[in-house]
């Protein structure tokens, strides 16, 4: 049975090796890790007066969980610039209260390079911020990594992405 309404052949999911993080209308370079995107409905029990022995359960409030990306040190200063927007609130120049939010776009890639899937993250904001990793002399062949965490409002799925069709 075909997965894929458009690409028939394929019958394997599509690997998750192949993305893009997009804020500001621009790509942020280097990015090579991203926490998965996860929201969870609390239960709510509630029972009927009548009906003491046993309980209903209903949808509560839905949370998001944070994203966290991470990337190779780099002297791009994506991550560094929006962080310090948060860290700056407090020491007099408020004026980043307005940018301090930002839309972000999570690209997933087939092996093609062709976006495939598309979400919307809204309202992000840095509240970890690690511009470099404990270090050590004694490790060969690791690579320093940058960290951000991002608390957010809510994510979808961009719709108007829809199945390109794949190169045989």
């Amino acid at each position: 049975m075909a997965q894929f309404s458009v690409n028939t052949h394929r019958v394997d999911p599509y690997k998750h090796f192949k993305f893009r993080v997009k804020w500001d209308g621009r790509y942020v370079a280097g990015i090579s890790r991203i926490s998965g995107l996860r929201r969870v409905t609390e239960v709510v029990e509630h029972r009927e007066g009548g009906n003491p022995s046993s309980s209903r359960r209903s949808p509560g409030r839905t949370a998001y969980e944070p994203i966290v990306l991470e990337r190779g040190v780099t002297h791009d200063t994506a991550f560094e610039d929006w962080a310090n927007q948060i860290w700056r609130l407090g020491s007099g120049s408020e004026s980043a209260l307005a940018s301090f939010r930002k839309d972000i776009i999570i690209e997933l890639l087939n092996e093609a390079g062709q976006v495939v899937m598309a979400y919307n993250v809204y309202r992000c904001w840095i509240s970890e911020y690690a511009p470099l990793p404990s270090l050590d002399a004694n490790t060969e062949a690791e690579v320093a990594i940058q960290t951000i965490k991002l608390e957010h409002e809510g994510w979808e799925r961009d719709t108007s992405v829809v199945e390109p069709t794949e190169p045989r």
